[in-house]
């Protein structure tokens, strides 16, 4: 069973998508502001077909997976056809705004393990929307998996980027990352400029890491 996300509290108490460098919640706000509009029947329609592999969308399977011998497929299955989205290694992924992309590191760390998964119906209407993430080199987490309800979505519409982080609980040090030319958002509720850096000693130069976990592995689920 997978559990629908209503409102802003209960993805926080989720945890999807944080804390950085993690894009998940970046990727949904994308994906609610810019990858679809609402018709007149309040039906999600995507804005491109998600089988051209437009921002990287690819086919999900949907797979059984299985642990301690018990087999399970992770999303229940409506008939329709899945795509997945979010793979940041991916060509594809560059034309999606920077902001989504902004942490990625290319290196062995969480910068790419959060996932968009939508079912589509023909005519480019969107079903059901799902967020979840890596747990191995194969396998999404079914525990860490939630379904967004449309009427969340159309909240998330709503939203500018720097709102929304702060209010699903998105920090670095306790800011809110910005949009270009806004003011940062204190965490508990005023608004501030950046503080100054205090100055530090220049860091030995750190050998350069090998191919990542996410960059050797994720280009083919």
């Amino acid at each position: 069973m997978v559990r629908t996300l209503n409102n802003m509290a209960e993805l926080r108490t989720s945890g999807f998508g944080r804390p950085w460098p993690r894009h998940g919640l970046k990727l949904l706000f994308w994906f609610a502001k810019d990858y679809i509009v609402f018709n007149d029947d309040n039906q999600m329609v995507a804005n491109s077909d998600p089988k051209e592999g437009g921002f990287g969308f690819h086919h999900f399977e949907n797979r059984l997976q299985c642990e301690n011998n018990i087999c399970k497929k992770l999303l229940p299955d409506d008939g329709y056809t899945f795509y997945e989205v979010g793979n940041l290694h991916l060509p594809a992924s560059k034309s999606m705004p920077e902001y989504v992309r902004k942490g990625y590191t290319g290196h062995k760390d969480t910068s790419n393990m959060d996932r968009l998964i939508i079912s589509m119906r023909p005519d480019r209407i969107v079903d059901k929307v799902y967020v979840t993430q890596h747990e191995d080199l194969k396998n999404f987490a079914p525990l860490n998996t939630y379904c967004i309800s449309r009427e969340f979505l159309m909240t998330i519409r709503g939203h500018p980027l720097s709102n929304f982080l702060e209010q699903a609980g998105y920090s670095t040090h306790g800011i809110a990352p910005r949009e270009s030319g806004d003011t940062r958002i204190d965490m508990e509720g005023g608004s501030r400029a950046p503080p100054r850096a205090a100055p530090r000693a220049t860091p030995r130069a750190a050998p350069r890491a090998a191919p990542g976990f996410w960059e050797s592995y994720c280009t083919i689920l």
